[in-house]
Formats: structure tokens, C-alpha cells, sequence
């Protein structure tokens, strides 16, 4: 998202101190320009601290490289354009009910965000794998020390076949607008038996797309769940849209494509490939 030509200028300013997790302006701005810089500071991650010996934006993460990045470039990654919405403690409590987590359960939470999720299934006793695409929130994870192994990238470009050991347990929050595709490819990192349970948008209970219809099938054909939350379940994140949990467990008659699922699938010859 492009920075506003008058934040840039603020934030460039030589009196601007930008060090460590702090970005600091001390000299006065108008009220309408401080909201806009406000507003793009907080949707980075910092938050405004007041206290005399602050009088700063802090940030849970290093923020001085990542902010001369972004000043360079004249613009910030958006938390909203990548699709993340923290899942709010209320969801993050139904999704652990229906996981039934025990001790010592492999947990993965793909597009793991700033850890609601992952903090709570470790302390069920989960083993913890997050994957996170953002760097500044990978960091956070990391930091938390919740997680056996925190993997900074694009969920969806990992293969899951290339992992030895399949997980127990998936929670996840996809991004809403490809959340399909999320929790499709998160199948293929699942043991055979294990429980996936995500949050999603309401609209794929009634999308007419052949991708959202099929899912819809696999949803049915493995006596999956969907249950609606709230209409205002996300309102905290900042998310006015409606959702619903989906559960999937992988049973004995399972259609689902889980890890096992998948290496049990017939190799493909490459009828191209040259000796």
C-alpha cells in the first residue's frame, strides 16, 4: 500500500527516530496527518505508547531495517491486502474445543499470524510447526518460543510430501480470500486419522464456483462439520465478514487427501523425460 506523500515526508524527516522496535516523531502534526500516519504504523504492528519515557510507536518485532525498506520503496505491506485477520480469543477457544488436543500431538498452523493460535495449542501440550509468510510476524513467533519450528514463507508453495512426519492436528486461519486453496493443500500435511479445523468465510456454504462445489463434496462425502460463529465474531481483528468453522477428521473410510492419501497415489511417468 503506498505510503500518503505527507506521512513519507514526516517519516523521513531527519528529526524522525527510527531505531530498534521504536518510531519516534518528536515535533507536532496536524490531527489529520497524525491519523494517517497512525494508521499505517499500527496496521505494520506498532502501537502508541504515551509514557513520558516512550512517546513512541513500539513494535513487537525489530522494525528500523523493515521501515527504511518500506520508506525507500513509499510503501508498506498492508496486513490486509496478505488476507490476515487475528483469529479473536472467542474463536481461538472453539477451534482448540473441537482439535482435542492431547499431549504430545504434532500440531501444524499454517499462515500462523502472530501466534492466537499457536500459544494456546502448545499450552494443550501440542507440539507446535508454524509456517508464516510475513517476516515481521515470523518474528513474533519465533520470539514466543512457542513453536518447535517457525518456517518464514509461502505456505502454499511448500510440499508436503517432502515432510517425513505427518501432523496430528491442523488449525488454521487461511487468508479469506483464498481460503479454499489453504485448507486443501493443509490436508496433504495431516496423518491419516487426524483433525483439521479451520476458520473460514461463511461464503463457501453457498459460492457457485466448480472449486467451491467440490469442496463442498469432500466436506459432505467425509461427514465433515461446518458451524457458524457469530456474525460479528471477527469484529476485533478489524474483519466484518461472516464465518464458520470447518472440522474434518481423517477416519478409517476417509476420502480426505491427506499425507498418507497422497503417497499411497500412483506415480505419474514423465513420458518426456530424456535419459
Amino acid at each position: 500500500m503506498q505510503i500518503p506523500a505527507d506521512v513519507l515526508t514526516v517519516l523521513t524527516d531527519p528529526r524522525t527516530i527510527i531505531s530498534g522496535d521504536r518510531v519516534a516523531v518528536p515535533f507536532e502534526l496536524d490531527r489529520d496527518l497524525y491519523d494517517r500516519m497512525n494508521k499505517m504504523l499500527k496496521d505494520v504492528g506498532g502501537r502508541w505508547d504515551g509514557h513520558k519515557a516512550v512517546r513512541a510507536h513500539v513494535f513487537p518485532f525489530p522494525v528500523e531495517q523493515f521501515m527504511r525498506d518500506c520508506l525507500a520503496a513509499g510503501e508498506w505491506p498492508s496486513k490486509f491486502e496478505q488476507g490476515w485477520y487475528p483469529t479473536p480469543p472467542k474463536v481461538v477457544l472453539d477451534m482448540l474445543e473441537h482439535a482435542s488436543i492431547r499431549v504430545g500431538h504434532t500440531v501444524l498452523e499454517p499462515s500462523a499470524g502472530t501466534g492466537s493460535l499457536a500459544v494456546r495449542a502448545a499450552e494443550e501440550m501440542g507440539i507446535v510447526d508454524c509456517v508464516e509468510i510475513d517476516p515481521r510476524r515470523a518474528h513474533v513467533l519465533r520470539e514466543l518460543g512457542v513453536a518447535r519450528q517457525v518456517i518464514q514463507g509461502d505456505f502454499l508453495g511448500l510440499d508436503p510430501l517432502a515432510i517425513d512426519e505427518p501432523y496430528d492436528r491442523i488449525l488454521m486461519n487461511p487468508p479469506f480470500g483464498n481460503a479454499i486453496a489453504h485448507v486443501m493443500h493443509a490436508l496433504g500435511f495431516m496423518k491419516d486419522g487426524g483433525t483439521l479445523v479451520a476458520v473460514m468465510p461463511e461464503s463457501i456454504t453457498w459460492r457457485l464456483e466448480r472449486p467451491a462445489q467440490e469442496f463442498r463434496k469432500l466436506i459432505a462425502d467425509n461427514k465433515g462439520e461446518v458451524i457458524s460463529l457469530p456474525g460479528d465474531a471477527f469484529k476485533p481483528s478489524g474483519a466484518d465478514v461472516r464465518t464458520v468453522l470447518l472440522v474434518l477428521d481423517g477416519g478409517p473410510e476417509s476420502t480426505l487427501p491427506t499425507h498418507g492419501w497422497n503417497q499411497r497415489q500412483p506415480r505419474q511417468l514423465d513420458l518426456f523425460a530424456t535419459a
